[in-house]
């Protein structure tokens, strides 16, 4: 296993500090330039690239070509972004001498970089949440230099990926540092400005308390935990209960369970009459081996929860409680093949339960005809995930400008950001307003003639 001592930590991080200002000056056509040139040298080295997250995560050549497609689209969206200039948020409000209650100046604000930032790669995306992610790709549109902690399932992976961000970006821009002493390192270090991490909750808290007490405290955008409940209503039963149940089993299980969209909650009413056939489900190999020890130790601990029936298992494993029993265990994520199915009387226990449930980055309801149960819900589920899906199943992100990644904790650390689509980039931003400043020694954003064709909001 590859280590990175403190001190390499620290000229990482140093280097990234003394390029900051130059990448941040760069012109966005050149900025975005180099997002597609980082996408293009991926796709040419894809077969290597593949061959090695292969053997390392055995998720499949099929699942890792569409990953790294992925990819490399998450950088041209980014691209796009940078060349059309929106994410500036250029303001301009004109001095204004009549204005009540008193004469107005000139204000011009923009969007400014953050500096540093460091990214934590994830273990179950080890090409689109990894060293050249969404958010490494985020920061560098924002125009951040970027340190990746990488992660150890994948270190060869993350050794070819990054050789290609370091050819291809200016010196300094990218780093990476490898090894558990590396990541407390990097978050504590005081050139990085900001942190993205996609893991689990406790690894993510650690991390956050560490970016919080800094003498000088950074963001500090963590994407952890979820259960992700579906709602099945009775109207959704009487129209397609097993078809349901069929697209319920192929999502929880999708990629052995390794998603933080999986679907870890299924309310069903009780009565629904519904099979779940696992007895033809296989999955594969889980990631690592502290993933395997994680599942193992979550599947004993749902099995022995007071009113719970496991109906399958070890791997899937699925259980069924009353909504009664909804505590304890079965409120804490199983990262793995696992979920349950929970039995709601009526539809007041079903919101009321549903009020209970800590924050998700999804929730889902399954609606029919003349259904009166799932109006109910929806305003319920907004109020605690950060996306809501009618009539679908939550595995499967897509990569667009209205995608929103991220909920209430502990499924992130805030809810105001997403860490996929196109807004990611805001989280390594910070606003700047200048007053009365001489046009000339603005912004080329902020000039009154609009040098950069960019869209902007003017009194």
């Amino acid at each position: 296993m590859v280590h990175t001592h403190v001190q390499d930590v620290d000229t990482a991080a140093r280097a990234a500090a003394a390029a900051a200002p130059e990448f941040a000056a760069l012109p966005l056509t050149r900025r975005a330039g180099l997002l597609r040139a980082v996408a293009a040298e991926l796709r040419a080295e894809s077969a290597a690239i593949i061959a090695a997250a292969d053997e390392e995560s055995h998720l499949g050549v099929p699942r890792l070509t569409g990953e790294l497609e992925r990819t490399c689209v998450q950088l041209e969206l980014f691209a796009d972004a940078v060349q059309a200039g929106a994410f500036l948020e250029a303001i301009i409000d004109h001095a204004d001498p009549a204005a009540k209650p008193a004469p107005r100046p000139d204000l011009r604000r923009m969007l400014a970089p953050l500096g540093p930032v460091a990214v934590f790669a994830a273990s179950n995306f080890p090409l689109a949440f990894s060293v050249a992610g969404g958010d490494t790709a985020s920061a560098l549109a924002a125009g951040c230099p970027v340190v990746v902690k990488a992660h150890p399932g994948h270190p060869r992976t993350s050794e070819l990926v990054a050789s290609i961000l370091a050819r291809v970006l200016p010196t300094g821009v990218f780093g990476i540092v490898y090894g558990f002493e590396a990541g407390p390192a990097l978050v504590q270090h005081p050139a990085i400005k900001a942190v993205g991490f996609t893991g689990s909750l406790a690894g993510g808290r650690a991390l956050f308390d560490l970016a919080s007490a800094r003498p000088e405290p950074i963001p500090f955008y963590g994407e952890l935990g979820s259960l992700n409940p579906a709602v099945v209503t009775p109207a959704a039963i009487a129209e397609r209960g097993q078809e349901i149940a069929e697209g319920f089993i192929g999502s929880f299980t999708m990629g052995s369970g390794q998603f933080c969209t999986k679907p870890g909650l299924l309310f069903l009413p009780e009565g629904h009459g519904l099979t779940f056939d696992l007895t033809a489900v296989t999955t594969g190999q889980l990631l690592t081996e502290n993933i395997e020890k994680g599942y193992a130790a979550g599947v004993t601990d749902l099995a022995a929860a007071p009113g719970v029936r496991q109906l399958a298992g070890p791997a899937p494993a699925l259980f069924t409680a009353p909504a009664a029993a909804l505590t304890g265990p079965l409120l804490e994520e199983c990262f793995g093949p696992a979920s349950v199915i929970v039995e709601y009387a009526s539809p007041a226990e079903l919101l009321s339960v549903l009020g209970t449930l800590p924050g998700s980055l999804t929730g889902t309801v399954h609606t029919g005809a003349d259904d009166d149960v799932a109006p109910q819900v929806l305003p319920v589920l907004a109020g605690l995930a950060g996306r809501v899906l009618v009539n679908g199943w939550p595995t499967g992100v897509a990569v667009t400008a209205a995608q929103q990644h991220g909920g209430p904790w502990p499924s992130a650390t805030t809810s105001m950001y997403t860490s996929v689509g196109e807004t990611a980039i805001r989280r390594f931003l910070r606003p700047v307003a200048y007053q009365n400043v001489p046009d000339a020694l603005l912004p080329e954003a902020l000039q009154e003639s609009n040098p950069l064709g960019i869209p902007r909001r003017v009194s």
